[in-house]
């Protein structure tokens, strides 16, 4: 997944640390194995290089993650969108080797061939088809979905409580020792006024994208990781930090996406309309939704 993990649990005397980490790591290989970008032999890698009109097997796994994604693109009008496989790659995302020199917007708007719409699912949700040259692109997804499949691996070995974190995106499940909940501060941006602000996850999760991470440089220019689905290329740099809790780290993962690409005014709207606890940071101001201050309180 290109990033590193963490987890604080709850846990009888006989579980030790190495069989906690040892559980977390093969719930993350299957991810891995399914839905990866920069692993070759992945099912999504070998999609995305296949033969036109070829028809591929889902996992349940990676069948429910498409199903999500799909889902939130009809929801947002196509803010978020799977099938960015090859911009991320023009781009400096995948597998490719970063860009020389920065790409310009023809060749950003020649990788959107295809769109969300394009992704063909038949037989019940668990066969995709290749019409020849889609790349689909989970990062924006995946690894929420990863955090909701460590938690629920813990229930299933007995453990209630426990703070899963894969890259900074979080879920909280149960309750610290002490009973209170599981308190994660957020990241303040560099360069804005967002005062240090720390949230209790019981149930819930928190995700966060911000344009300051995970950049990509050419030719004097920086660009970030997140990009509009309708041109190809990255969105700007005025949106520092968008953060969305959700029961569903999954959920939360894509929709930060989704708001981050609306932008501030469209992304608040849609997260009101859609009662979605949202924060979005910039320079000079911090924008809350309703449902985010209602959830604070």
């Amino acid at each position: 997944m290109g990033t590193g993990w963490s987890l604080e649990a709850l846990a009888g005397r006989d579980v030790t640390d190495g069989a906690l980490a040892n559980l977390m790591e093969r719930v993350f290989a299957l991810v891995i194995g399914q839905m990866s970008q920069w692993e070759p032999d992945s099912d999504l890698s070998r999609f995305n290089r296949a033969e036109p009109g070829s028809r591929h097997s889902l996992q349940r796994e990676m069948a429910h993650v498409l199903d999500c994604a799909l889902t939130i693109a009809r929801a947002t009008g196509g803010a978020f969108d799977p099938s960015l496989g090859e911009a991320s790659e023009l781009w400096g995302f995948g597998r490719a080797r970063r860009p020389a020199a920065a790409p310009d917007g023809p060749a950003a708007a020649a990788t959107r061939r295809y769109n969300w719409q394009d992704v063909a699912i038949e037989a019940g949700g668990r066969v995709l088809v290749q019409p020849g040259g889609l790349a689909l692109d989970l990062s924006g997804i995946a690894k929420g979905f990863a955090v909701d499949a460590g938690v629920g691996a813990l229930a299933r070995a007995g453990i209630a409580h426990a703070l899963l974190e894969i890259g900074g995106e979080l879920r909280g499940a149960g309750a610290r020792a002490d009973g209170l909940p599981w308190w994660v501060d957020l990241e303040v941006p560099p360069g804005s006024r967002a005062a240090p602000t720390r949230i209790g996850l019981t149930g819930w999760s928190v995700a966060t994208t911000g344009s300051y991470v995970r950049r990509r440089g050419a030719d004097g220019r920086s660009w970030s990781h997140t990009l509009d689905p309708a041109t190809g290329s990255p969105i700007g740099d005025d949106l520092l930090a968008v953060t969305v809790l959700h029961p569903g780290c999954m959920q939360a993962d894509a929709l930060a996406t989704a708001i981050a690409v609306l932008g501030m005014e469209e992304g608040l709207r849609f997260a009101q309309a859609n009662a979605i606890p949202t924060r979005i940071v910039t320079q000079n101001a911090v924008r809350e939704s309703p449902a985010w201050r209602a959830w604070l309180d």
